[in-house]
């Protein structure tokens, strides 16, 4: 069985959801739990670069995170300090190196997160010449995950409106990030990543989002080999990871998966009369998903 995460939500932090009155479709008054999201107001060196909405549960590692996968911060650079100020909601990345990106700033791509994110720059910058390590995905693995994923204590369960992502390592979920758009979900992790000093290239990527180009570009930006998705594909999102042979899973659910790019790693292992459907209870409230 899978240990404990090294990092996972916290479903009972009071500044992460608010209790909310309404009437539900009977006209009876209720009380709702909703995601509270607060504006991060990011710097870099002194100059300001973007305005996020974010759940605000892990500044510092968002902060890191999106300017990695922006390209505005380089996978060797020396961070000299990260200061963030709860009452101001912002958030100052400092580094050694000189940076100046009013040009990048000046190029935005509209992204399709369910937050309206933003790529500032050319969003293929350098993307057909990165390399991502071999590996393998046994479908045992793939089970394993999907079950304790779904059995996590998280902010969806408690309110929802909200994505979810997971670095793993064979069957087990190391970090489990959750936040209003996807793109913030994964930014956190990339942080943790680049403070932690995580090797990419035995991990698995995990996310309750769509698999679309922005989610292909930021997994192969973070050197992981696979993506994982409970949602389905977008053409370009599958386009680019045969590019680059990325392997991306969609529709994961239950024992079901279509792989549509780097299925030679896919190790076919698991007893499939073996595998349990998934319990619906865990990803719908309110006859919906997330």
């Amino acid at each position: 069985m899978p240990g404990p995460l090294l990092v996972q939500p916290d479903p009972s932090d009071p500044r992460l959801t608010r209790r909310v009155s309404g009437l539900d479709h009977t006209g009876a008054r209720i009380e709702a739990s909703v995601t509270v999201e607060r504006p991060l107001t990011l710097y870099l060196n002194g100059q300001e670069i973007v305005t996020m909405m974010t759940i605000l549960d892990r500044p510092e590692e968002l902060a890191l995170g999106y300017l990695l996968n922006q390209g505005m911060l380089r996978r060797d650079d020396a961070v000299t300090g990260i200061d963030y100020d709860d009452d101001l909601q912002v958030v100052v990345v400092r580094t050694a190196r000189r940076t100046d990106y009013e040009a990048k700033l000046k190029k935005k791509t509209l992204t399709s997160g369910c937050a309206q994110g933003t790529a500032f720059g050319d969003l293929l910058e350098d993307f057909g010449e990165r390399t991502l390590p071999p590996a393998a995905l046994r479908t045992s693995w793939l089970y394993g995950l999907l079950k304790a994923i779904n059995t996590l204590p998280t902010l969806y369960l408690e309110a929802g409106a909200i994505h979810g992502c997971a670095l793993c390592k064979a069957d087990a979920p190391l970090v489990y990030m959750e936040d209003v758009g996807r793109h913030n979900a994964v930014d956190k992790i990339a942080g943790w990543m680049f403070r932690t000093g995580c090797d990419p290239a035995d991990k698995i990527f995990y996310t309750t989002g769509r698999l679309t180009s922005e989610m292909v570009i930021k997994t192969v930006r973070m050197g992981i080999p696979i993506l994982i998705s409970r949602s389905g594909f977008t053409a370009w999102g599958v386009e680019l990871a045969r590019e680059v042979g990325l392997t991306l899973i969609g529709r994961c659910k239950g024992k079901r998966f279509v792989a549509l790019a780097g299925e030679e790693r896919i190790v076919f292992d698991a007893d499939l009369a073996a595998v349990g459907e998934e319990n619906p209870k865990h990803w719908r409230k309110n006859g919906r998903d997330a």
